[in-house]
């Protein structure tokens, strides 16, 4: 009988895997329709819905092995980084979805988020102000005008799959929708900046760095509190906090 491994679980959302089905527990039902809808629109390889009876949805597992996770070292080659930036360029040329994803939050409410969360971090102890500080400033780049893509919203490097220099399948689509593309690439190598360039020769287009820059510094900040209070460490060797000290 196959074991039930729990991949992640928290008070938001859990998935499970039972063989070669992954099982995604999530009361927000705005979440898994979007994660649906997504996945039957995006040109890139995605796992199979099995079944949805809310609140669980039924997914395959796809083949293949990640690049490597946040915190640990990169398992992928630089082909494989390379792969992985042209499906996300053929992600981002897409047709536009018809809402909005957590990657097309406004400038107006990410400055806000971003001024609540600099505040708590210090106010409360969590990191040094010279390190907010600093990284407040370097997040301001982010907050500029951008053209809408067809986004992830949640491109973890634990997200995308793949063999040797193949994409098989990019998963967990619940926060996809119109967005800045550079929120997606700077997801993506959150902590792998020596994979930076591999990933955007792959993308094959102009980036302006300085705005992946940003992001990893403002991604970091806004994640710290939620991390810790969710049961996730993001003083882990390589994670977050290691990603701000980057920017000093």
């Amino acid at each position: 009988m196959d074991e039930v491994e729990v991949v992640v679980a928290h008070s938001e959302r859990a998935t499970l895997r039972v063989g070669d089905v992954f099982l995604k527990v999530d009361t927000d039902r705005a979440r898994i329709d979007v994660e649906i809808e997504a996945m039957s629109r995006v040109p890139v390889p995605t796992p199979q819905v099995l079944w949805h009876k809310p609140p669980v949805l039924a997914i395959t597992a796809v083949p293949g092995t990640t690049l490597g996770r946040l915190g640990g070292p990169s398992t992928g080659s630089p082909a494989g980084w390379a792969a992985a930036g042209a499906a996300i360029r053929k992600l981002h040329d897409a047709p536009l979805p018809p809402w909005r994803g957590r990657a097309g939050r406004s400038v107006a409410v990410l400055a806000a988020e971003l001024d609540d969360e600099c505040a708590s971090l210090v106010t409360n102890g969590v990191l040094p102000a010279d390190l907010v500080t600093r990284n407040r400033r370097v997040a301001e780049t982010a907050l500029r005008p951008w053209s809408a893509a067809f986004t992830h919203g949640d491109l973890q490097i634990a997200h995308v799959f793949v063999d040797g220099d193949e994409v098989t399948g990019i998963i967990d689509w619940s926060e996809a929708g119109q967005g800045d593309a550079l929120y997606d690439l700077a997801t993506f190598t959150l902590g792998h900046e020596e994979h930076l360039g591999d990933v955007i020769a792959g993308y094959g287009a102009d980036i302006d760095v300085e705005v992946i820059h940003a992001w990893w510094s403002l991604r970091s900040l806004l994640a710290v509190r939620w991390l810790s209070e969710h049961g996730f460490d993001p003083f882990a060797p390589g994670c977050e906090v290691d990603v701000l000290r980057s920017r000093m």
